[in-house]
């Protein structure tokens, strides 16, 4: 399967897909030398002139990545075509990675040459990657500019956050001309990355601490509790939206026993012998003992030494923009998902030294080649960037393929987009809309006292506030959206050859493919140090979902005997139907809360409250519904999926 953009894309200009680059990146500078060669792709959208607000300094140092071309494209995307699809004779014959660096990554000459022309420039080279996919430099802006014959702007972008002031170049990036063909993309002389973000949320109040957790004591009857299953506590003084049993208070978040009956696990499906990685960024020192607690208290076994491991980068870098509290929320989620899904797999976490450098930690996961599955729990709304950061997720993708590493990507938790200030309009999450990737979207999922699912609908909420003894519909920015799974249409990516004949025939990559539990408010139980303490609550997101089917798999690869499935997407589309992946529809349910969960760019209310929280009614473009859709992709795993993938 070759990663190619969408026909309407290519239409619109061979050199930059549509809605990408700025004009100034789209067209080659008539003024360049004659011994300079132009590398589109590194102007991001937002880059306008009319957005421009001053110039970097100078001065500054930054660090930048210079992507190198693979030496042959063509026959490595043919072989990770074959190696993936189920049926090919191919099928699961995987290289090592050193076979796939002798066989596919730039000759040492070209690293010699192009560090050589580098260091030329006043730059440091500060590291090339094992697979020699990334050559790491710094230097000052001054001579960043100079080696790349670029003027960095600064750059308004508006977000719910507030505005930012991002750098970028204001014109295409050139380098020698003998230099081109072995330079992929530049990376890291624009801020696009400082706007990826990780898509897990829990539930908090507006001071920021958990709304509910679950480790305090319940007060009998009290109609405010959380509920510690399905119905187990109905705050009857609120109206009544649904009928007989389907209005429950929200959840206090579900322990091992009840997520992993969610799955039809047993006590033998383990993923024992299997390793599961997790791309993120910064590290949170205690998640060890974060970990165990949490286990302790809601029913997993604790990590056994060395079950847990981390790969760290040497520093870390943008403190500030990046906010690392968030990311180690975000760790200590995956982290915990997988432990409860897989409890004696093996846990390697990477982590990038910002939210700038997550492709760097994803490379070196794969260029390690220690697991066979690989969770990424964070992404960039919409698909906004820049055709340089996509270029060189290319190459990554093709060599865990190629591998047999799967990679699993959360789809995003502000449902199409529309509502969202840096986006505005109906669009996917990216890398989540890469063909090459498993893009996971998400359920809200009703556990019963015996710990058997009662429904599962897709996550899209519907938020409404109480006014006497009806519920209004909230009016935030996007109406009463209030929070759910990514998915919909790529704008960049044809249609892969796996979704042919399940998804709508749109000809364009469809997201999701797969679901698993993502609702805050039936959320999975985690247990977290802040600032002010440890606290347990119920978390979610599609981060939440995204190690979950990674969890799976290992437990699957487990169950078969198999070392690794590999890209996962040809055989969850066999399954589409099938014994093992539940068809998602609409259920009518909801759920009352005191608070309503805040998730990144989604507008809702911030205080204290009577609200309900209504499941999957399309309050945007996103539904589920019979077949393949746009909130769980083909479905959510269910019993018998341990032993049906693949199969």
């Amino acid at each position: 399967m070759a990663v190619r953009p969408s026909r309407a894309a290519a239409l619109a200009g061979c050199a930059a897909l549509v809605g990408i680059l700025g004009t100034s990146a789209a067209q080659a500078d008539p003024t360049l030398a004659s011994d300079r060669a132009s590398i589109e792709g590194n102007t991001p959208s937002w880059a306008t002139p009319s957005a421009k607000v001053g110039d970097v300094s100078g001065d500054e140092v930054r660090r930048v990545r210079i992507a190198l071309t693979l030496k042959d494209r063509r026959g490595a995307e043919a072989l990770a075509k074959v190696v993936s699809t189920p049926g090919s004779p191919s099928h699961r014959k995987f290289l090592s990675s050193q076979q796939f660096v002798d066989r596919y990554a730039p000759a040492q000459s070209t690293v010699d040459r192009v560090t050589g022309w580098l260091r030329g420039q006043n730059l440091t080279v500060s590291e090339v990657s094992g697979n020699r996919h990334f050559v790491t430099v710094e230097g000052n802006v001054s001579a960043l500019e100079s080696a790349f014959r670029v003027k960095l702007g600064k750059f308004k972008l508006s977000t719910k956050a507030g505005a930012l002031e991002l750098a970028a170049p204001e014109s295409a990036v050139s380098v020698p001309r003998e230099l081109r063909g072995a330079v992929e993309a530049v990376l890291g002389l624009d801020d696009s990355e400082r706007t990826i973000t990780p898509k897990q949320v829990a539930m908090r109040t507006p001071n920021g601490a958990p709304a509910r957790p679950r480790g305090d004591v319940k007060a009998a009857g009290d109609p405010n509790s959380c509920a510690l299953y399905w119905g187990e506590s109905v705050n009857t003084a609120v109206p009544r939206k649904f009928a007989g049993d389907m209005q429950s208070n929200a959840l206090c978040g579900y322990n091992t026993a009840q997520m992993r009956g969610i799955y039809g696990l047993g006590g033998g499906n383990t993923g024992a012998g299997q390793t599961v990685a997790i791309i993120g960024a910064y590290n949170h020192e205690p998640i060890v003992s974060d970990t165990n607690r949490a286990a302790a208290t809601f029913g997993s076994p604790q990590l056994a030494p060395g079950q847990y491991s981390a790969v760290l980068a040497s520093r870390w870098d943008d403190i500030e923009q990046c906010i690392p509290e968030s990311w180690a929320g975000e760790q200590a989620l995956d982290v915990q998902a997988i432990h409860t899904i897989a409890p004696a797999a093996k846990i390697v976490y990477y982590g990038a030294s910002s939210c700038r450098t997550l492709y760097d930690a994803l490379n070196k996961a794969v260029q390690d080649n220690k697991a066979s599955v690989l969770s990424n729990s964070w992404g960039a709304s919409g698909e906004n960037q820049p055709a340089a950061v996509r270029q060189q997720m290319d190459s990554i993708a093709l060599q865990a393929a190629i591998q047999g590493q799967a990679i699993t990507v959360s789809s995003g938790d502000a449902g199409d987009n529309a509502g969202n200030p840096d986006v505005r309009r109906a669009a996917t999450d990216f890398p989540a809309s890469h063909p090459w990737v498993t893009a996971v979207g998400g359920t809200s999922v009703a556990v019963d006292g015996n710990n058997k699912v009662k429904f599962q609908t897709g996550w899209e909420i519907s938020g409404y506030t109480q006014s006497g003894q009806s519920w209004a519909p909230q009016q935030g920015v996007d109406g009463k959206f209030a929070g759910g799974a990514g998915g919909g249409v790529s704008s960049l990516y044809e249609q892969p050859d796996y979704q042919k004949g399940v998804a709508p025939g749109t000809g364009r990559r469809m997201l999701p493919d797969v679901s698993a539990l993502a609702d805050a408010y039936t959320g999975i139980s985690v247990g977290f140090t802040t600032p002010d303490g440890y606290v347990e609550y119920p978390s979610g997101g599609t981060s939440a979902a995204a190690p979950i089917i990674a969890a799976l798999v290992a437990d699957s690869q487990q169950a078969q005997g198999v070392e690794r499935f590999g890209f996962l997407n040809g055989a969850l589309y066999e399954m589409a139907g099938k014994t093992g992946m539940t068809d998602v529809k609409p259920v009518a349910a909801g759920v009352w809360t005191p608070y309503m969960v805040t998730y990144g760019h989604v507008d809702v209310p911030g205080t204290q409250g009577s609200y309900l929280a209504e499941f999957d009614t399309k309050p945007q473009s996103l539904q589920s519904g019979s077949g393949w859709d746009n909130v769980t992709g083909v479905g959510t795993p269910s019993a018998g999926f341990l032993t049906a993938f693949g199969k």
